[in-house]
């Protein structure tokens, strides 16, 4: 089958390229028009409903009319003076309010045809003063996806109706929450984005032009990988919409990054040994040299994807909605990559010829034996000292998983640098800093009867008892007397590890012991979410790797034919793993003094460091295998496959590290250290595992690596190496 595809490829390769330009294009514009049509950015939405805030989320929805996808934003009122409000500003405050209120915010117009209208009439709550009377708040919903940029465009025109409206009487106005934050720390890292993005671009063009002297395959890959990403992201929202399935906004970008990552890796894979190729055997014609290649390579190629698609496929048994839906929209765009990976990139290299390396003269002359050479011999001649070099390092690293804990922040930057920011800390001044975000306690009635206020603002006193929170507001009964809501202003930021904390433990224990008879209760709000999040990922990290561990096994052990091997690459794999997330610990958690590291970090480290990991030691693997079907001593088959392997993965975790690394001085703690854990992890898959442990390990086994079915024993041919490492293959004449 995957030599069925790769020579069809390579026969026919400018129809396989015209096909896949036409999906790619269409499948991509398909996926930018849909894509905030099949998201969603609430994080609660993602909790299973048996959790205590998916549950307060739902008595919102039915009795309060609280939409699932409101956005709430705080509108400060001051003086530009700094003097407290009058009457008269108070006054003037309310109708103002009256006014925004009544007003339709319309949406500029948008230049996509298929963007959705979010224009609305604002919901704006009641004004509250602070207790010094220098400013006032207001809370106004806006409801859509967060992440469109039509509903960012509305917002930004109420923004600016508001600080119009209020400067026309003297006053000045500050916006704040989640959407206002995200939209000014957007403006603020724009230019530093755009600067991380080109260089990154220009890395990877830079990278490969000294690779292999060459501005053709220097471009190649970006832009086969960009065709290749786009069909993958509009297959996935085209599947999203198709099954009413909802994503998380950052499922896109993910894609593109674990697609760049694989789809360079095995275009690089294929571009080193189709130079190899050719320049054992100049006389033979390109094509055949590139069915013959693409159709070894793709072996490897396809035993690395099934795994990447095992491992996030197993994702879809979690309990937390945002890593379920993830893992299959994951997996279907490595689907995606590995049919391009057998039949687009076969096809590149058939179109391109030698003409791919020029103006490079290194396919007219024998590579020189070099220091890639030499440590490939020295490897496989002290394979005990390297391993033990290796166990050092990774277990030095390890250390850091001692003590380490999760921060379900939503890592947001810290200081002061936007005006949402500055706006935040104004009213934490003033305010207890959990105002422009409560939690809140939701009531219900039992069989339908109902609420007693008496009963409810005794509840409301004994929650104001509670340390750490600053206020308690009266309760609100719901139109229909079933429900009442009563919010709570803690003193700790919504976001922080102290708020979730106090929700989680006293806050929710006197809920619990203080619930009226006849009712029921839960606590919602952001700090309670983060809260229900920390346990669902918990659970779902124990479930899911150990899971994902036996699945990815037992594929190995079909693909690789051997019972040693698979658990010799997990073994190595798992190491890798424990190394990166525990370096990540010890800069962060230990070193920079965070509260821990990410939530979100062992499964990203999972996604991309394992993934791509397992990529690098499966392609080495299959290089040492088919090395040592070969005549001669298995230490010598283990230099030539490091020897000729060697550079391309390098070349590729250089290209992917630097890509991540970038990720790592950007303002956003998370950001940060996504960026930093990916980037170590990534070159210590490249440089440490796949090219001095897994070799190591090859070279002391021998070919008992392969036991039960050893590689076969072949006769040397003509274009193939020769068994003493570092010798070129030439043709003979």
């Amino acid at each position: 089958m995957i030599r069925a595809l790769t020579g069809f490829a390579t026969r026919n390769p400018w129809k396989v390229i015209a096909v896949w330009a036409v999906l790619g294009i269409a499948l991509a514009v398909v996926g930018q028009a849909m894509i905030f049509r099949v998201t969603q950015t609430d994080t609660a939405d993602f909790l299973p409903s048996s959790y205590d805030s998916a549950a307060a989320m739902r008595i919102a929805t039915d009795q309060f009319g609280t939409k699932a996808d409101a956005n709430p934003v705080t509108v400060l009122v001051a003086r530009t003076d700094g003097k407290p409000l009058s009457a008269a500003d108070r006054q003037h405050i309310d109708d103002r309010t009256r006014q925004l209120g009544q007003t339709k915010v319309t949406m500029p117009k948008a230049k996509d045809p298929w963007q959705k209208d979010y224009s609305q009439i604002p919901q704006i709550g009641t004004t509250v003063p602070a207790p010094d009377g220098t400013f006032a708040l207001l809370t106004v919903n806006l409801n859509g996806n967060s992440a469109d940029p039509g509903l960012q465009n509305t917002f930004k025109a109420f923004r600016t109706s508001a600080r119009t409206d209020f400067a026309a009487i003297g006053l000045r106005t500050g916006f704040t929450g989640a959407l206002a934050d995200q939209l000014d720390t957007d403006a603020a890292d724009h230019n530093l984005t755009t600067i991380a993005s080109a260089c990154m671009t220009g890395l990877i063009v830079l990278i490969h032009i000294l690779v292999f002297r060459s501005v053709l395959a220097a471009l190649v890959p970006l832009l086969a990988v960009t065709v290749v990403g786009g069909a993958a992201a509009g297959a996935v929202v085209g599947a999203a919409q198709l099954t009413g399935i909802k994503l998380d906004p950052s499922v896109p970008s993910l894609i593109n990054v674990v697609l760049l990552g694989i789809g360079i890796d095995y275009l690089l894979f294929m571009m080193f040994r189709f130079r190899e190729q050719l320049r054992a055997a100049p006389d033979r014609h390109h094509r055949t040299v590139a069915a013959e290649v693409s159709g070894r390579v793709g072996t490897a190629v396809t035993s690395a994807a099934l795994t990447i698609v095992a491992a996030f496929a197993t994702l879809g048994i979690a309990s937390f909605g945002q890593f379920r839906v993830l893992g299959p929209a994951i997996a279907v765009s490595v689907l995606v990559m590995l049919l391009a990976g057998l039949t687009l990139m076969p096809a590149l290299l058939a179109a391109c010829g030698r003409k791919l390396f020029w103006p490079s003269r290194a396919l007219r002359r024998a590579p020189r034996e070099g220091a890639v050479a030499r440590f490939g011999a020295a490897v496989a001649r002290r394979p005990v000292g390297m391993v033990l070099g290796c166990l050092a390092i990774l277990g030095v690293l390890a250390t850091g998983l001692a003590g380490i804990s999760m921060d379900y922040g939503l890592g947001s930057s810290t200081g002061t640098r936007t005006e949402a920011q500055r706006t935040a800390a104004e009213i934490a001044h003033a305010l207890p800093a959990g105002t422009s975000d409560p939690t809140t306690v939701y009531l219900q009635a039992v069989g339908g009867g109902r609420l007693d206020t008496v009963v409810l603002d005794g509840l409301a006193h004994d929650l104001g008892q509670v340390k750490g929170v600053g206020r308690v507001a009266e309760p609100v009964l719901s139109q229909s007397g079933q429900a009442a809501r009563i919010d709570l202003f803690l003193t700790a930021d919504s976001q922080s590890q102290q708020a979730r904390e106090l929700v989680s433990g006293p806050v929710r224990a006197a809920v619990a012991q203080h619930t009226p008879p006849g009712t029921t209760a839960h606590v919602g709000g952001t700090a309670a979410v983060f809260a229900d999040v920390s346990t669902a990922v918990d659970h779902d990290l124990r479930l899911v790797f150990p899971v994902a561990a036996v699945l990815i096994g037992l594929i190995l052990l079909m693909l690789l034919r051997s019972v040693l091997a698979p658990v010799i690459l997990m073994l190595c794999v798992g190491l890798g793993f424990a190394a990166t997330l525990g370096a990540a610990a010890l800069v962060f958690q230990h070193g920079m003094h965070r509260p821990g590291v990410i939530f979100t970090l062992p499964l990203v480290l999972f996604l991309f460091v394992v993934a791509l990991g397992t990529d690098y030691n499966i392609l080495i693997s299959d290089r040492i295998r088919e090395e040592m079907e070969h005549p001669g001593p298995a230490r010598a088959a283990v230099a030539r496959a490091v020897r000729h392997t060697a550079p391309a993965i390098a070349t590729a975790g250089v290209v992917l590290a630097g890509s991540f690394g970038s990720l790592a001085v950007t303002p956003q703690p998370s950001t940060q250290q996504v960026g930093f854990a990916t980037a170590l992890g990534i070159l210590l898959s490249a440089f440490l595992l796949s090219t001095v442990l897994v070799p190591a390990l090859a070279a002391l086994l021998g070919r008992g690596l392969w036991w039960p079915a050893g590689p076969r024993r072949r006769p040397v041919m003509r274009h193939q190496d020769p068994v003493v490492p570092g010798e070129f293959a030439g043709p003979r004449r």
